[in-house]
């Protein structure tokens, strides 16, 4: 090792810019990791260790660098062109401890929603049930407000810690300006965890409800398909699905990819489909709505990275 060069950090690659006891992977695949399983490499992803690793990265990491971060990339599309710069992904070690207290749950940011909703239902407390039915983490459903079955996350945060390049800060509600399937995070900033209030129920009235939700998902979705969730967001006052059923889009296909037959405000891989095709199959219902009702469509899962 020549004078002044560093021995390489257990999990950092060598010639890694970044400072961090957890894990860097360069040029690693997304494609596994997304519910698509489609996409190019990240140039860099990153799993801090802690919430003290991923300050210091972010205090550190050069504003000229990318940074992107995923949960459980249950609603995102990789572009095949791959992801530039920094792809963050918080491990469960670290960031998925779920905390009960009397009348709320403490959840880290990669415990999974169904997860926090079945913790909430063993200690008797109700009001979370909807997060059974909602693929992702919390650190997601708090960055898009996420919701369900008559609730979203708007409607149950006592407050969210957000990491920030100047430090962590703990934001409420009102301070986030959570809004339809959005929140407004300070630049740069990563929840790490979140407080939710619930209240004491009677458990088997929880178990009903999580059953109910978790069937009615099994009935309506396409839950065991290549996909993403739900692809638009509502129009105020209309139905995504229903504006493509009426254009005619039910089914409708570009290479592997698909419109859902279940439920067509969901496009699916069929096997083999690349990023650009289920992309571009998105782009073609949005055109057909438009041209049909009038009403021009907006994602709701995200697309990251460059085409290839």
């Amino acid at each position: 090792m020549a004078p002044g060069e560093e021995a390489p950090r257990p999990g950092v690659a060598p010639g890694c810019p970044l400072r961090l006891r957890g894990r860097a992977e360069p040029a690693a695949p997304l494609a596994p990791v997304t519910w698509f399983r489609v996409g190019g490499p990240a140039d860099w992803l990153v799993r801090p260790a802690d919430a003290e690793d991923l300050l210091g990265l972010l205090a550190a990491l050069p504003a000229d660098i990318p940074l992107c971060v995923i949960g459980a990339a249950s609603n995102l599309i990789v572009r095949d062109g791959g992801v530039r710069g920094v792809v963050l992904r918080l491990p469960a070690r670290g960031f998925g401890r779920i905390e009960v207290e009397a009348d709320g749950v403490i959840a880290g940011a990669a415990a999974l929603d169904a997860t926090v909703a079945e913790h909430a239902a063993a200690a008797g407390l109700g009001g979370l049930e909807f997060l059974c039915g909602i693929p992702g983490s919390i650190g997601g459903a708090v960055a898009m407000n996420a919701g369900a079955y008559g609730r979203e996350i708007a409607d149950v945060l006592d407050w969210a810690e957000v990491a920030t390049p100047e430090g962590l800060l703990r934001l409420d509600a009102a301070a986030l300006r959570l809004s339809y399937r959005q929140a407004e995070l300070p630049a740069r900033g990563v929840v790490i965890r979140a407080r939710l209030r619930a209240a004491p129920a009677a458990k088997p009235a929880i178990a009903a409800r999580m059953a109910e939700i978790r069937a009615a998902r099994e009935a309506s979705q396409p839950v065991r398909a290549r996909t993403g969730g739900s692809t638009f967001r509502n129009p105020p006052g209309r139905k995504a699905w229903a504006l493509i059923e009426a254009a005619g889009c039910r089914g409708m296909r570009l290479g592997a990819a698909q419109v859902s037959e279940k439920h067509c405000n969901f496009l699916i891989n069929t096997g083999g489909a690349t990023a650009a095709e289920i992309e571009d199959l998105g782009e073609a219902v949005r055109a057909r709505v438009l041209a049909h009702a009038g009403i021009a469509l907006d994602w709701e899962i995200r697309r990251i990275g460059e085409r290839a």
